[in-house]
């Protein structure tokens, strides 16, 4: 009796383990995997002077809140549209989203800007992110929500926000990209053609 019970614990204890692996392997956080993306200098080689000053900054998390963004777009990258993902480290589909920023920013970077805003989130978590994850342009650091709530951003993130040439802002989207085409198709739409959504 006393072998019979001990197998069965043995049993639920071997089945217990084998799903606790399963879901922890379903549960996993996504965007964990080291994404280095593409490689930017290459890609980005011959981008017109501000928009290459921009990208001099890569990774770079920028105080000076939302006037300092405010005048990023209006003054600095006055003529060129600009497409603003708004992020978080501890946001998961931040994280799933962000290699279609990395692939689509290395291909569209030199006709247009591209900035981030890491909001509501802690600077070294942060930074520890983007050293896995590396993008060609910087953040500015929102970690009262002040950037996110002035650019539409109030339903979760992530959001990103869409300006055109003329530093209006036209959209922004809530939610994950889950493609580079479905990116590019609203970069094309709501930053270079800058149409209201």
């Amino acid at each position: 009796m006393k072998s019979a019970v001990h197998r069965h614990l043995t049993v639920l204890a071997l089945l217990g383990a084998l799903l606790g692996g399963l879901v922890l392997a379903g549960c996993g956080e996504e965007g964990n995997e080291p994404s280095p993306g593409p490689n930017y200098e290459k890609a980005l080689a011959g981008a017109p002077p501000r928009l290459a000053k921009l990208y001099d900054q890569a990774n770079e998390l920028l105080p000076g809140g939302l006037d300092a963004f405010d005048e990023r777009v209006q003054t600095d990258l006055a003529g060129y549209p600009a497409v603003v993902n708004i992020w978080a480290s501890w946001c998961g589909p931040c994280r799933a989203e962000f290699p279609h920023f990395q692939q689509v920013s290395a291909r569209m970077g030199k006709k247009l800007a591209f900035l981030g805003v890491n909001s509501d989130d802690n600077s070294d978590a942060a930074k520890t992110f983007l050293s896995t994850h590396p993008v060609p342009y910087p953040s500015y650091e929102d970690p009262d929500k002040d950037i996110a709530q002035s650019l539409g951003a109030t339903h979760g993130l992530p959001g990103t926000a869409f300006f055109n040439a003329d530093g209006e802002l036209t959209y922004t989207r809530s939610g994950p990209y889950s493609s580079d085409q479905e990116l590019e198709a609203d970069v094309q739409k709501y930053a270079i053609e800058g149409q209201s959504g």
